[in-house]
């Protein structure tokens, strides 16, 4: 069956779709909406992005995604604006856009529909726009402008009401699975976890594709063929987020700009965590599954959750089976996944009131920035001695990793300044990390050895973070 969609209310059907042309392409060169431009085609700068929206309970959700690493199938079923959607009935600007041309917010022009698109997302409450302007934009690159004109822009605009009656009405109609095939390669778009089960039982050796931030790279970077895919951004049982006393579940679908804040209430740390993974485009797509799934050593989340204790569910015909994330890992490339299962859920232990945590992020670009090392500790301390200690890394191994040497150092030891400086020491045995763009060995050996540090400071009132160092 065709990949069906709306742009600007009219329903786009397309018959035989490459199951990964990316949406920019097929907007600009098909359709001939040019505004949104291609800049870096690995979802960094921003200059594609447009806004995405799909039925949520009785409303549309809009979305601002980065159209440069979203493949067609995965607009099925869903509503696009691009930047030419925004002109008013009469052709004229609308009042962000005439914002932006008359104060200076824009010198070439390349990256401004893409700020547009992110900034008209803030104004309709688009998902995860609820932030201040610079943070809305943090996935949007200007090299000319300056970012003083555009955040006045975007600070001016305000809210506006979006009547989306007559999309809800059409994305209705287009409810339901999808499937196609292309020139031999086959795609689909299953609606529950009972159709995904079937289809890997079938296909053991799809490619699974959610919010494709990673996935994406490996088409317009690698030029890869990804053979049969299976995109899983349909199945809302993978969206659910479940909040209790004791814990935190979220479905392996569930998007980082969805999960931030609950994310949050389980820790301030994991919050802020969440909020530098990418720009709002990447958050928007990015999903927790997927950042599990695909076993990344310097995936940002899943160092913080091991730290937290996190247990995985993975699903297939066979049933469900639970194991601690960190066995997940096995090796770089290599995790516990039998062929025909799927992660279906992470589940993370709310931490005790009192326990001793820090999670860290080290790149060298604050915002949108991938890590060069990412560090996360737990600890549980009784009447002054440290009973248990949990200590993950990103970015040190070919895995994301427990620090054993430096946890044994810590247990057992009393709450204090020599413990940390000893467990510094021993944290430098669990590791011998790769030297690449990001940082050295040397570097990252000794950055991760002052995370620990950073910790015994912060729980005696020091200030450790960049942020406050500038604010004091």
């Amino acid at each position: 069956m065709p990949v069906r969609f709306l742009l600007d209310g009219e329903v786009v059907e397309l018959d035989a779709v490459d199951p990964t042309a990316t949406v920019l392409d097929h907007l600009r060169y098909t359709m001939r909406r040019t505004g949104t431009k291609e800049g870096c085609a690995e979802g960094d700068c921003g200059a594609c992005t447009v806004l995405v929206g799909a039925l949520e309970g009785e409303g549309v959700a809009w979305r601002a995604v980065n159209s440069c690493i979203q493949f067609l199938p995965m607009l099925d079923g869903k509503a696009v604006m691009t930047v030419e959607s925004l002109k008013n009935d009469t052709g004229t600007l609308n009042a962000l856009q005439e914002t932006m041309a008359c104060n200076g917010s824009s010198q070439c022009g390349f990256c401004t529909p893409g700020f547009v698109m992110s900034l008209h997302g803030r104004t309709i409450g688009a998902r995860g726009c609820d932030l201040p302007v610079e943070e809305v934009i943090a996935g949007n690159l200007c090299r000319c402008t300056g970012y003083g004109p555009i955040i006045e822009a975007g600070e001016g605009a305000g809210s506006c009401e979006q009547d989306d009656t007559r999309v809800i009405a059409a994305l209705k109609a287009l409810e339901g699975s999808a499937s196609g095939e292309w020139r031999g390669r086959r795609w689909f778009a299953p609606r529950t976890c009972d159709e995904l089960a079937v289809l890997l039982a079938e296909h053991p050796d799809a490619r699974l594709v959610a919010g494709a931030t990673d996935v994406g790279l490996w088409v317009t970077k690698g030029l890869r063929d990804l053979g049969t895919v299976i995109f899983l951004g349909g199945i809302a049982e993978l969206a659910a987020i479940e909040e209790s006393d004791d814990a935190l579940t979220l479905g392996a679908g569930v998007r980082y700009a969805d999960a931030h804040a609950a994310m949050a209430r389980l820790h301030p740390d994991l919050g802020e965590l969440v909020r530098r993974i990418g720009g709002l485009q990447v958050r928007n797509a990015g999903t927790i599954g997927g950042n599990i799934a695909n076993g990344s050593p310097i995936g940002d989340g899943p160092p913080a959750l091991i730290a937290l204790g996190a247990e995985l569910t993975l699903r297939s015909m066979a049933g469900r089976r639970t194991m601690a994330l960190e066995d997940y890992f096995l090796a770089y490339g290599k995790q516990d996944r039998q062929p025909g299962e799927f992660v279906e859920s992470v589940r993370i232990p709310r931490p005790p009131a009192d326990a001793v945590i820090l999670i860290s992020k080290l790149s060298r670009r604050f915002d949108s920035d991938i890590s060069a090392v990412c560090g996360a500790f737990a600890l549980r301390v009784e009447d002054g001695v440290i009973e248990e200690a949990r200590a993950a890394f990103g970015g040190m191994a070919a895995t994301p990793k427990r620090a054993g040497t430096c946890e044994a150092a810590l247990i057992g030891q009393p709450f204090a300044e020599a413990t940390f400086t000893a467990a510094a020491e021993a944290l430098k045995a669990d590791f011998e990390p790769l030297t690449d763009v990001r940082g050295s060995s040397a570097y990252r050996v000794e950055a991760a050895a002052n995370l620990l540090r950073r910790l015994w400071l912060r729980s005696q009132g020091v200030a450790t973070s960049v942020l406050e160092a500038v604010d004091g």
